[in-house]
């Protein structure tokens, strides 16, 4: 494996691994683990800013004159960081939400 799909791989490793680590973000969140929580949010991050070079990288190959149209591998790529990125999202307002139903449970008891 070399070149594109290689890249196409790297990506797709990059940016599944960074949803999985918003969505453990979000199930310490809910044990109000919150610095656990934080702890793999960095994580998640760091995964997906590797993701987006990665991206970047195939985009500027395909304007260098590669090929990179119509490749259902680059798409797949693309979907999932898309999706690593939509997770983030909503990791960051569930892991609030948590947070502040925590700190409500305990000023009510």
């Amino acid at each position: 494996m070399e070149g594109l799909e290689l890249l196409c791989f790297k990506l797709i490793s990059a940016a599944g691994t960074a949803r999985s680590c918003n969505i453990e973000a979000i199930q310490e969140a809910k044990k109000g683990e919150f610095e656990k929580a934080e702890q793999l949010m960095k994580e998640g991050e760091g995964l997906f800013l590797n993701a987006h070079e990665i991206h970047n990288t195939i985009l500027a190959q395909g304007t260098n004159g590669g090929n990179t149209d119509g490749s259902i591998l680059v798409m797949h790529a693309e979907d999932q960081l898309m999706s690593a990125e939509m997770f983030q999202i909503i990791a960051k307002e569930f892991i609030d939400t948590c947070r502040r139903m925590s700190e409500l449970e305990r000023k009510v008891n």
